[in-house]
């Protein structure tokens, strides 16, 4: 694996940047299309990313960087990163309507994206990986859009904080500020204890993770959210989905908004680099 201190490449001069706006469940969101490569080729996949910041915060800019990287380690995909309504403003189910409206919106859309239609990809970091995850269970529950794949960094997948690797961190002076902040991510998005079993809130506790698509689960060495992350790819695996799950090396979380950093200096833009690759080789396809 890659030292994860060592330095990042530098960026292409084909990568573009543009603002736009998608569609949510309940109004617009702001988003970013992030190309490299041929500005006038149109990409068979589009990968849809949704940032970390634990349901509370966050915004486009936290994963920035990340994204002009893994648009430009992948120059044949469009990377669309979409906002979704913070629980300070709506609790659960808003975010993750939003993360399926988008999807959907994507879809009518894809002259405005430069995107075949092909495949389509959802993706996110964190709470953005909670997104993402129950966005392929929506997809599937309610008939599309069809997903190609599924890439989950370091997902928030356990509202009630029970595994090993959340109880080990706990026991950490320095990183009890970590624990605190995913404590308090899960009161602002699920105020309502009766949610925190939904599978639309908890993937790691539904009983349906059959028919789901291919899945790349990113974990790492020293992260509160390990066990919950590795725990999913074997719920997953044991439903028949194919997933890969892979630990990558420590990387100090600095606070609770790290994740970012993390991923970008890891291994996860090799990792998913190499999953793309291997769905374009198997031509997952995808619905009209």
């Amino acid at each position: 694996m890659n030292n994860p201190i060592e330095a990042l490449p530098v960026l292409s001069d084909q990568l573009k940047i543009r603002s736009l706006e998608v569609k949510g469940a309940e109004g617009p969101l702001a988003a970013r299309l992030y190309t490299s490569g041929d500005a006038g080729a149109k990409r068979d996949m589009l990968l849809v990313f949704f940032h970390a910041g634990g349901f509370v915060g966050g915004d486009l800019e936290d994963a920035d960087m990340f994204l002009r990287h893994l648009a430009d380690d992948s120059q044949h995909v469009a990377v669309l990163a979409s906002a979704y309504t913070l629980a300070t403003a709506k609790p659960f189910p808003a975010a993750v309507e939003d993360a399926h409206a988008v999807l959907v919106w994507a879809k009518k859309n894809k002259a405005k994206l430069g995107w075949t239609g092909k495949q389509l990809l959802v993706a996110g970091i964190e709470a953005g990986a909670n997104l993402a995850a129950v966005c392929a269970l929506m997809s599937r529950d309610r008939g599309g859009p069809a997903l190609a794949g599924q890439v989950l960094v370091m997902p928030m997948l356990d509202p009630g904080l029970t595994t090993c690797s959340m109880r080990e961190i706990q026991a950490e002076p320095e990183l009890l500020d970590v624990a605190d902040a995913c404590a308090k991510a899960y009161r602002g998005y699920l105020p309502n204890a009766a949610d925190r079993t939904h599978p639309y809130a908890s993937p790691l506790q539904s009983s349906r993770l059959k028919n789901l698509p291919p899945a790349l689960i990113l974990s790492t060495e020293d992260d509160p959210l390990r066990d919950e992350a590795e725990q999913y790819g074997a719920k997953l695996i044991g439903c028949g989905v194919k997933t890969t799950v892979r630990r990558m090396q420590p990387a100090p979380l600095k606070d609770a908004g790290a994740r970012n950093e993390c991923a970008c200096r890891c291994s996860a833009l090799g990792e998913i680099a190499s999953f793309i690759a291997g769905l374009e080789r198997s031509e997952t396809p995808s619905a009209a």
